[in-house]
């Protein structure tokens, strides 16, 4: 069966946060564009705990007064623990410029919501499409779509931005994907009913514990405002495949395995399944190609533990809307210069404390004693996501200021 071609200015694979934001930052300048959405909203989706700097990029597509005006748990910092050992950064008390506050979302309804704004706003979403095949070679890029009731038609726009996340449509098609530099871990991760009453425990911050023996092994908990949370433990496969059990045995074998998470999930209702990812980090050849470019997660996503997909994600869309618009009023536009290495200057700065997070050496400066003021406070600005702020000495050197702050730490 076949349904009615597409013909729009720039379509979209992909609703999520970056597909959406992306959608509305071109509405702004009247172009027609067109979301292909594999899914039907709301779907379930994991990266509960946004990064302030998203506030930013909500802010610009006009879209901070309907996730303001949603009940979602207000998020001011991160908490850690380690072995009895507990720390936090509170993000109002950072070294850049910009908001200190966000929340912690159950990215069904966020996602929905996000989808919903950009429909708003003008865009056209398309529930249940999937794109089968694409060719570049031409004027125009061209889609082959499947619908999910067994329809095929062509779309054809100027542009394409793929926003599909951890689908990566783009990437598989025209065969861009390439191995990632991390090792490959896995998780386990489900939400909870937490009866967390511990008065110590502070909801407005995610909580991320260290493994007591194994510090390569990590969890999350995120709380949520209606009293459940988001929880996840992050290990190398072997760790977690070497168990018996379901995945609900072992994730909650493991989560016994720290005193501090224990007591405080003491009382918790284990209601959901638990569900597995493995080799999540991923990378590609390139960020951009004739009339196409990736966004978020569809071109690299790093690793969960300091909540930076969203954020990448968003930055990404306002990039790539930037250059577009440009390109569409007849700039002469170079999509490296423009929207790779801007991107990725942030991307790397995550990847720098992604590795020393694992390594152990990042550890040691959060769990540091009496650490300095302002050195904490330009941590506190990463963690909240400025990884673009090159006034900062921790992104503009990070590498070699971490490795340095990291000796001292353990002098």
């Amino acid at each position: 069966m076949t349904t009615k071609d597409l013909e729009s200015d720039i379509i979209i694979i992909g609703a999520g946060p970056s597909g959406a934001v992306a959608a509305a930052l071109l509405r702004k300048h009247g172009y027609q564009v067109t979301i292909l959405e594999k899914q039907h909203f709301p779907r379930f989706s994991i990266g509960e705990s946004l990064l302030p700097q998203c506030m930013e990029f909500l802010e610009e597509a006009g879209m901070t007064e309907v996730i303001q005006d949603a009940d979602f748990q207000y998020k001011n910092g991160a908490a850690f623990h380690y072995n009895g050992k507990n720390t936090s950064f509170n993000f109002c008390e950072k070294f850049s410029s910009g908001r200190g506050t966000t929340f912690q979302v159950q990215r069904a309804h966020f996602d929905h919501l996000l989808a919903q704004e950009a429909e708003k706003k003008g865009a056209e979403i398309r529930y249940g499409h999937e794109i089968t095949a694409a060719d570049f070679s031409g004027e125009r890029p061209w889609l082959r779509v499947c619908t999910d009731d067994g329809q095929e038609y062509e779309a054809r726009g100027k542009y394409v931005l793929d926003a599909s996340g951890f689908g990566r449509v783009l990437s598989r098609l025209l065969d861009l994907e390439t191995p990632s530099e991390f090792p490959v871990r896995m998780s386990l991760f489900t939400h909870v009913e937490d009866k967390i009453d511990h008065p110590g425990h502070d909801r407005d911050k995610i909580l991320i514990t260290v493994h007591p023996k194994w510090r390569d092994v990590w969890f999350w908990l995120i709380p949520f405002a209606n009293g459940r949370c988001s929880l996840g433990v992050v290990a190398k496969p072997e760790f977690i495949e070497s168990r018996d059990g379901d995945p609900l045995d072992v994730l909650r074998e493991i989560v016994g395995e720290d005193p501090n998470l224990s007591a405080l999930l003491a009382n918790a209702e284990w209601d959901m399944p638990v569900r597995p990812i493995r080799g999540y980090s991923c990378n590609v050849k390139q960020l951009w190609g004739t009339n196409y470019a990736l966004l978020g997660n569809a071109a690299e996503f790093l690793d969960p533990v300091f909540s930076s997909g969203v954020t990448i994600a968003m930055k990404s869309a306002s990039l790539a809307a930037q250059a577009l618009h440009r390109q569409f009023c007849g700039e002469t536009v170079d999509w490296q210069a423009d929207y790779a290495e801007p991107l990725m200057s942030g991307v790397d700065t995550f990847r720098t404390y992604v590795d020393a997070w694992y390594e152990g050496t990042f550890q040691d400066v959060v769990f540091a004693e009496n650490p300095s003021d302002p050195v904490k406070r330009m941590i506190s600005s990463i963690l909240a996501g400025y990884a673009w702020d090159t006034k900062n000495p921790y992104v503009s050197e990070s590498r070699r200021r971490l490795a340095t702050l990291a000796e001292l730490c353990r002098a």
